[in-house]
């Protein structure tokens, strides 16, 4: 199985990018072609890797999902077929401790054909930690037990290049923040599988989401656009009013709070992108898992 990856920078972690790549170079079995995409930076000097190295600078930042976008595209000329059969996504400033994860990744796709999306076990590297938010299921106690689950973590994960060419590609209007889960309920009512896989480790630094300064926003935001764009008719209030009242249940700080609500009636007032409501199967499929699409 051919694996290609995909890392996204915004330009202001260069010496842990250098060490990332180090260590997909470093991965067992064939190596890994890597696109390193700038969102709207100049890169920093990078080594050559045995599997290639492509680089692309945007003009400006399109967001996560939109850079990330930029990188599946490498991988597809032209708009044809894709040149590997599955895509790494790695967060810049993470780092791939075993040398045999792109193995264990292949190897998974290979024993299931349905499975389409592999979320890999985030770990601090200094304490082996795993954050709680960064296991994709509503029990997150032990995150040493695989399963599989109804979403993925963006920045450690690999998906098959025919998820992509079946249900297209992350929304790029959401620009940070639910795009994941949104690719993941479109592949899930596509009939493709997702496991979260603790043996297939990133290691990445422990730190709270709300570093980002739109983080309140955009999630709001984005919690109203992942449902108007996905759910059945029926559950798009109840999915939005179940995730109002979790967050006010969190007592967020006044700025916080303005912050989210703001997004919460942007959701609402703002195009969301293309319409596809999940069928009632996938609704079903979904709860089976233990997450149904309200929460």
């Amino acid at each position: 199985m051919r694996l290609g990856a995909v890392v996204l920078t915004m330009g202001n972690r260069p010496e842990e990018l250098r060490a990332l790549l180090g260590s997909v170079a470093a991965q067992d079995g064939d190596p890994i072609e890597v696109v390193v995409v700038g969102n709207g930076v100049q890169l920093p000097e990078l080594p050559e890797l045995p599997g290639g190295l492509r680089t692309v600078e945007l003009p400006e930042n399109l967001g996560i999902p939109g850079g990330r976008n930029v990188g599946i595209e490498a991988f597809r000329p032209r708009g044809g077929e894709f040149t590997v059969d599955a895509v790494l996504f790695l967060d810049d400033d993470g780092f791939l401790p075993e040398t045999d994860t792109a193995e264990r990744v292949r190897e998974a796709f290979a024993a299931e054909a349905d499975l389409g999306i592999i979320s890999f076990r985030i770990a601090d590297p200094e304490t082996g930690h795993t954050q709680r938010r960064h296991v994709p299921r509503l029990r997150a106690s032990d995150p040493l037990r695989s399963s599989r689950v109804t979403t993925f973590l963006g920045g450690a994960n690999a998906v098959r290049s025919e998820v992509f060419a079946q249900v297209g590609d992350l929304p790029g209007e959401f620009f940070y923040a639910h795009e994941e889960t949104d690719l993941a309920w479109r592949a899930l009512d596509a009939g493709w599988g997702i496991a979260y896989r603790p043996d297939a480790v990133l290691h990445h630094p422990t730190t709270p989401p709300s570093r980002h300064a739109v983080y309140h926003r955009m999630v709001a935001r984005n919690r109203v656009w992942l449902a108007r764009r996905n759910l059945p008719a029926v559950l798009v209030p109840v999915y939005a009013g179940v995730w109002l009242l979790l967050t006010l249940l969190r007592r967020p700080s006044g700025a916080a709070w303005k912050a989210w609500w703001g997004g919460f009636r942007e959701g609402w007032r703002t195009p969301c992108g293309p319409r596809r409501p999940m069928r009632w199967r996938t609704v079903w499929r979904l709860t089976r898992l233990g997450r149904p699409p309200v929460i």
